[in-house]
């Protein structure tokens, strides 16, 4: 199946015409996020003059990059691996209601909360490959100054990103289908087969 690429941020349309199993390219503004992120999204609202500037509508990647500053001051991405994304389940459905995500990375899934705020408000799950974080590292062509570096440092801080060709497939879809439950359901099924065959 040959890979999508997408421009972000994406529409409302975009998102529901994504289907589980695809594979897409990302290209565009994207915004790391950790616990201490979701905890303060949660707490604020969206006019909210501290957050950054395209949040509202945009994607959010559950990541704690690993930066550095080189010689003309600029930050640096050399580490940018997807942290495992049901650490923020309590937070994510109430983020994507309150800030209008329309797309999530990270990896892992997340439950059936976050199903359900993805359905009602067209947002999508996309799994970025665990273990490849300096291949993922070398999508990043922008990095912006972080929001909250001194509140949060730096793995939980918000690091505005511009990635190309960021490579992802779409595990929790804008119709209520999870990638997820389904293979867990399955594993399931195939188990109670294999035991009762004994």
């Amino acid at each position: 199946m040959p890979r999508l690429s997408l421009q972000l941020p994406l529409s409302e349309a975009d998102v529901r015409s994504l289907s589980c199993g695809q594979q897409v390219l990302l290209s565009g503004p994207v915004f790391t996020a950790r616990d201490a992120a979701h905890k303060y999204l949660a707490a604020t609202t969206p006019d909210n003059p501290a957050l950054p500037p395209g949040l509202i509508g945009g994607a959010v990647y559950h990541c704690g990059p690993v930066t550095i500053r080189d010689e003309a001051g600029h930050w640096q991405i050399t580490a940018a691996g997807p942290t495992t994304s049901s650490r923020e389940n309590t937070y994510m459905p109430d983020v994507i209601r309150r800030y209008g995500l329309r797309a999530i990375i990270g990896k892992g899934g997340m439950d059936a909360g976050t199903v359900a705020a993805c359905q009602q408000c067209g947002c999508v799950y996309l799994q970025a490959v665990g273990g490849a974080a300096q291949v993922l590292a070398e999508a990043i062509v922008q990095v912006a100054e972080p929001y909250f570096l001194q509140e949060f440092g730096a793995p939980e801080a918000i690091w505005p990103l511009q990635v190309r060709d960021f490579p992802a497939i779409v595990s929790i879809d804008a119709n209520g289908h999870s990638l997820h439950e389904s293979t867990l359901a399955d594993s399931r099924r195939r188990l109670r087969e294999l035991l009762a065959a004994k």
